[in-house]
């Protein structure tokens, strides 16, 4: 390319696509980082993948697709792979230094008092400041703050050594990522994404980038700060209202009243967004992107997103709710809890994905352990695994039949076709709590269950 690529007017940049004389670089190659890349390389673009991870980097070389759970990007991994458009390194400088187009895919998770933890993004920061290439453009999808690119990924791009500086001879821009785990392949067909960067024309290029790349509707934001605070907004509502609906199943259960059946009959008002009860809120997003705003407020002084901080306190203490249920049960059944042996039906944050970050099965096992209890696990995504220091079953019926009770804690598809007749004919004291409301109350309670279920009454 003799021209560089933040110099390019869209048409030319839309015809170097074309061409496939773009290189690409994804830091980052993860759950959401490796779909990206593989897509960027599938539409002809030469793409690396840079990642930290060296055992992750000799598998995909070795021709191993590591997303078991993502359908459909194992035939473009192989596809992209015996192409070679798709090459993966641990090396920075071999591969942001030959890159055009820089794509951040880097986690973003919090640290142990719920602050957002942008440590690798700072550090990738200061590794372009040394590496990038001077003409090249930069593209945050990690979810992140708003104003964050402003405040400091420039800055520590740029750096102290007056090389770069933005505008002049880099830029930088985002398009948050959207994507489902276990559903990447639907939403980078259909979800529309937002595009920004940090002057109108650059917006424009990172659309003719994504338009090339993704048959999706892209929608352009007036800055970055606002592209990223559509984005918590987004997933934040979701933490919000799945908090609401955890707090009128506890509330409905006292009263008797089953929460789905009211959620069902809820959804016939052309206005209700139905969101479902359960054991607690996982997962790299939801928790985190309600402690981003809320870090953020606090760091301008504001401490006044009350909804948020109440939702999260709410989602939070489902797990404890949920140790309620089962030690209710072990009070009706005239048993102590100390000394039993309880099934924990999945661990996933969601489920049919093969991922346990900031899973409320991980407060649910340590809370049970510590009243003597002694917890096996299956999960069909983790077969023969050991999680939480614990092995995880291989046969479902087998470890029905060695457990006084079991607790549903993921909604596998696996699980939705699981009969109370299975646990009444398997478990020693015939005791189930189903806390994503999979199992019937009545056709539990008629076959003889000693049976409690989230938000589901009598």
């Amino acid at each position: 390319m003799i021209k560089k690529i933040i110099e390019m007017n869209p048409e030319e940049l839309k015809n170097s696509l074309i061409s496939n004389s773009i290189t690409v670089c994804v830091v980052g190659i993860g759950r959401i980082g490796l779909p990206t890349a593989l897509s960027f390389a599938n539409s002809g673009l030469h793409t690396i993948g840079l990642d930290i991870n060296s055992e992750l980097i000799k598998n995909i070389t070795s021709g191993i697709y590591p997303l078991k759970d993502e359908p459909e990007y194992d035939i473009i991994f192989d596809k992209v792979i015996n192409e070679n458009k798709f090459l993966v390194t641990t090396n920075v400088n071999e591969s942001i230094s030959k890159a055009d187009v820089i794509l951040l895919s880097l986690p973003t998770p919090m640290d142990e008092n719920n602050i957002p933890d942008y440590s690798a993004l700072r550090s990738v920061a200061k590794q372009l400041s040394e590496n990038l290439s001077e003409g090249s453009l930069v593209i945050v999808e990690s979810t992140i703050e708003p104003g964050f690119v402003e405040k400091e990924l420039i800055p520590l791009i740029e750096g102290s050594q007056n090389r770069l500086k933005v505008e002049k001879n880099f830029a930088i821009g985002v398009c948050p990522e959207t994507a489902n785990p276990g559903e990447i392949m639907i939403d980078f067909t259909k979800l529309p994404r937002l595009v920004a960067g940090i002057n109108e024309n650059i917006t424009n290029l990172i659309h003719e980038i994504y338009h090339h790349v993704f048959p999706v509707e892209l929608i352009h934001m007036p800055n970055c700060k606002t592209a990223n605070a559509v984005k918590l907004t987004t997933n934040v509502f979701r933490d919000v209202n799945i908090a609401f609906v955890n707090e009128l199943s506890i509330f409905f259960e006292k009263l008797g009243i089953d929460t789905m059946t009211v959620l069902k009959a809820a959804q016939s008002k052309y206005n209700f967004q139905v969101h479902y009860p359960g054991a607690g809120v996982g997962g790299p997003c939801l928790p985190v992107n309600s402690y981003q705003l809320l870090n953020s407020a606090k760091s301008i002084g504001i401490d006044s997103l009350k909804m948020i901080k109440s939702s999260r306190e709410i989602n939070e203490n489902m797990p404890q709710h949920v140790i309620k249920l089962i030690q209710d049960c072990f009070t009706e059944s005239n048993l102590d809890i100390s000394g039993s042996t309880v099934l924990i039906l999945g661990v996933s944050y969601k489920p049919n994905v093969k991922d346990i970050q900031l899973s409320p099965a991980e407060h649910i096992i340590n809370k049970l352990i510590s009243l003597g209890v002694n917890v096996k696990i299956f999960d069909p995504y983790f077969s023969s695994e050991k999680i939480y220091g614990i092995q995880i079953e291989d046969n479902l019926n087998d470890a029905l039949s060695e457990s006084n009770a079991a607790l549903i804690i993921t909604a596998h598809k696996e699980f939705l076709d699981i009969t109370p007749s299975l646990f009444l004919s398997k478990l020693k004291n015939k005791i189930l709590v189903d806390s994503r409301g999979i199992i019937d109350p009545k056709i539990a309670k008629n076959a003889g269950l000693i049976f409690r279920g989230l938000g589901r009454g009598n």
